[in-house]
């Protein structure tokens, strides 16, 4: 469990670190940076969830998404005490830590700060962090551990 949980503090951190570095350094309120061709730095708050998903609830959404996050965190909290393969016990902590840092967005500002946007022929993903990217490693990461190690069942489970 304690590696899980390291990983989602140091997730947690340096989460809300580089939003902060991003808001009061690098972007200071500027819209945009642009990078690359397909890259730019952005300066946009999102209320809805990963990716900008749902980004239309206003406060009460916000509220809503806060509290929905936080029993999921819980949910995955119980999961991570009971797991006991080390790869998924990593990849709960990035979703946790991940979850944990866009919750403490919404309680602070009532919205997530995102500030990476990709972008190939005028068409742009949803610009996101560091935390909605951990969230979809940790979930690639588990996804990929089930799929490549499928749970044998025990010869007791065969039988019926």
């Amino acid at each position: 469990m304690f590696l899980g949980l390291l990983i989602a503090a140091l997730v947690l951190v340096f989460d809300q670190l580089t939003k902060f570095l991003m808001q009061a350094y690098v972007l200071n309120e500027q819209p945009v940076i642009v990078l690359t061709p397909f890259f730019n730095f952005v300066y946009a708050w999102n209320t809805g969830v990963s990716f900008s998903m749902f980004n239309d609830g206003g406060q009460g959404g916000a509220v809503l998404l806060c509290l929905a996050a936080t029993a999921i965190v819980a949910a995955l909290l119980w999961w991570l005490y009971r797991e006991k393969i080390p790869v998924v016990r990593g990849g709960l902590g990035l979703i946790i830590g991940g979850a944990l840092g866009n919750v403490v967005d919404r309680v602070r500002f009532g919205a997530v700060f995102d500030f990476l946007d990709f972008h190939l022929a005028g068409h742009h993903w949803p610009a996101f962090n560091l935390a909605d990217s951990c969230i979809c490693i940790g979930a690639v990461v588990i996804i990929a551990h089930s799929l490549l190690y499928p749970e044998k069942k025990t010869s007791e489970e065969n039988k019926q």
